[in-house]
């Protein structure tokens, strides 16, 4: 078992090596960045399928009236997080969003399928690669450049 921090063993350096041509990915995530889409784009342009899901209700109507609307900030969060996190900044200031996004979303259109917990229940993070042998790799919690360990983030590993 190898240990992944993020400062010696980086997420998205494994995932390089372990994604390869007709793998079918599994990911359970709270967020989801086109900056990761980008990092890993190679390995992803060759997989045959990707199965994603929101740990926590994100992309759903609101089905409070809105006499009673309040703010809910943490799903808001984890819906901006599509294009770029708070710690994504500098990659959100290339201003090669509109190209990463427009490559991303056909990606999508091909490949993903987009699910959410709608329950309120916990639910881990991981991912899981099914190729010629499976690898999963836990506790993941979003989909981002820094969770793949290219930009540095708040957690302390």
């Amino acid at each position: 078992m190898k240990l992944i921090d993020n400062i010696n063993h980086k997420l998205g350096d494994e995932l390089t090596k372990t994604i390869g041509k007709g793998s079918k990915l599994s990911i359970a995530a709270a967020s989801f960045s086109i900056f990761a889409y980008e990092e890993l784009k190679k390995q992803l342009q060759e997989i045959d399928e990707l199965r994603f899901i929101f740990t926590s209700p994100t992309f759903l109507k609101e089905k409070i009236p809105k006499e009673k609307r309040e703010f809910y900030i943490p799903q808001l969060n984890r819906e901006r997080s599509l294009y770029g996190t708070e710690f994504e900044v500098r990659l959100r200031n290339e201003l090669s969003q509109k190209a990463i996004a427009r490559e991303c979303a056909e990606w999508i259109r091909q490949r993903v399928r987009f699910k959410t917990n709608t329950t309120h229940d916990q639910m881990g993070g991981f991912i899981h690669i099914r190729q010629d042998e499976e690898v999963a790799y836990a506790p993941v919690n979003g989909f981002t450049t820094v969770d793949l360990g290219k930009e540095k983030g708040n957690q302390m590993f």
